[in-house]
């Protein structure tokens, strides 16, 4: 488990259609699908969904909580 912080929330996004319904919302509620920007605190291992599927779902917790799931889109390598 590695902590991450919510950098940017870019679009909210209609669950059944997948067309973009608002970018660069407030926030987002419960039930919405968006495209959101995570940094991770620490250095973390993961691979965008097409490239490898199990390297490429997570899930954010809060409090032992699960407050979402998805997958990932796009990563920004750095170097170490």
């Amino acid at each position: 488990h590695v902590p991450c912080r919510v950098a940017e929330i870019l679009s909210r996004i209609d669950r059944s259609t997948g067309q973009e319904v608002e970018r660069n919302p407030e926030g987002i509620r419960n039930g919405d699908a968006a495209i959101v920007r995570l940094e991770p605190v620490k250095p973390l291992c993961v691979e965008t969904f097409a490239n490898y599927a199990p390297l490429g779902r997570f899930a954010v917790r809060d409090a032992k909580t699960t407050i979402a799931v998805g997958f990932i889109k796009n990563v920004v390598k750095q170097e170490a």
